[in-house]
């Protein structure tokens, strides 16, 4: 071993917007606040996502590869129909694709993410 996983960084617009949409969805806690730097995660002290202000940002435009997507997260949830209604609320847009066992969806900066059963 190398080193060990410290963090995601997730660029965006607005940062303390973004990072409230995923400590919704993932039961996560704010751990650091810097303004154009918000990290949240399970404890200050384990590894968690900070989400970073990019001035110039090109939102993801998934299927289409134009912009690409650059990132994604899977995120477990029990029933899919349940956690769709769950992520519209709090801010995320549907996508195209999915199957049986995952949904594809966008945050409110336009990073896909799926909601998948396992």
């Amino acid at each position: 071993m190398i080193g060990k996983w410290h963090g995601l960084i997730i660029d965006c617009p607005d940062p303390k917007r973004l990072s409230a949409f995923y400590r919704e969805l993932l039961g996560m806690i704010e751990v650091q606040d810097d303004g154009d730097w918000v990290v949240i995660g399970d404890a200050p002290d384990r590894p968690g996502i900070a989400f970073e202000r990019a001035e110039v940002y090109l939102e993801p435009t998934w299927p289409d590869p134009e912009v690409l997507q650059q990132m994604h997260l899977d995120v477990k949830v029990d029933d899919l129909d349940e956690g769709e209604r769950r992520v519209l609320e709090i801010g995320a847009r549907r996508l195209e694709g999915g199957g049986e066992a995952f949904r594809v969806f966008a945050d409110p900066a336009g990073h896909p993410f799926c909601l998948v059963l396992f």
